[in-house]
């Protein structure tokens, strides 16, 4: 057996670790946060913590910049591209889980080869596609592009969630009478709120933050996101607003962040069953 002072050896060693881990991830948003909030512009400071503290660079981002407008565009993209794409994985992770057909396998194979390469590889045929169709500079064009793309990353995790639904009570639910779009409907949907929680909530978060197809894609102020206008903003020749920037980054984090906390036990459960079968 082994001896006490072995075993707390281990958990204090384990413990020791799981803190460096917590400090070296948490540190660069604390810092961001202190950044928002001392004055001046530049983001050097000989102090972590500022000595003087202002939140006029929370009140610059709404007076003298878009980012309202940012933000408002911003949520409208992430919303629609949310229930869009966990609708289409809803429904596509359904059929090749319980439907045996030519070519499953083959799809299968195909999303998964997909997911070992960067969504940006494809930058060109989508800005082709997207100019060819006449969607260039909408958010219409970037709801397609994250919808679409969220059936390939979550594919395997949904899928798996409903092989682990018992087929039993589809077969119940046939033998009351039940069609395919109320047994869907009524039964399997319900039963996969964890999954459809942690779906929901990945691609919310990727849609959020991301600036490379929103870049691409978006060329006016007016339809400019979160992301691409806080880039702008400093990109711009002598621009020296990084704490403006910061301040940016802090508001842009804080509605994730928010729904990570609030849906921690539908994320966790979601994603644990999911990955039970494949």
């Amino acid at each position: 057996m082994k001896s006490i002072a072995s075993i707390r050896a281990k958990a204090g060693l384990s413990y020791t670790l799981l803190i460096l881990m917590s400090v070296i991830s948490l540190f660069p948003a604390f810092w961001i946060v202190m950044s928002s909030l001392k004055t001046g512009n530049s983001l050097f400071s000989d102090t972590l913590i500022p000595r003087e503290m202002t939140l006029e660079h929370y009140r610059n981002l709404f007076s003298n910049t878009s980012y309202p407008l940012w933000f408002m565009n911003t949520l409208k993209v992430a919303i629609f591209s949310t229930l869009l794409g966990t609708l289409l994985l809803l429904i596509s992770a359904y059929t090749i889980s319980r439907y045996r057909f030519k070519g499953r396998k083959t799809a299968l194979t195909t999303m998964l080869v997909l997911q070992m390469f960067p969504g940006f590889m494809a930058m060109i045929a989508i800005y082709v596609l997207l100019n060819t169709m006449g969607l260039l500079n909408s958010h219409g064009a970037l709801v397609l592009v994250y919808s679409s793309g969220a059936i390939i990353t979550n594919m395997f995790v949904a899928k798996g969630f409903f092989d682990t639904i018992p087929k039993s009570i589809e077969d119940a639910a046939r033998i009351d009478g039940a069609s395919h779009i109320k047994m869907f409907v009524s039964i399997m949907i319900p039963l996969s709120k964890p999954m459809l929680t942690y779906a929901s909530l990945m691609i919310f978060n990727g849609c959020f933050v991301d600036f490379i197809f929103a870049d691409l894609i978006l060329r006016t102020e007016e339809q400019r996101t979160l992301a691409v206008g806080l880039f702008r903003m400093v990109n711009q020749r002598n621009s020296t607003e990084f704490t403006l920037f910061a301040a940016g980054a802090v508001l842009v984090a804080l509605p994730v962040t928010l729904l990570f906390i609030f849906l921690q036990r539908f994320l966790v459960e979601g994603l644990t069953s999911g990955a039970s079968k494949g």
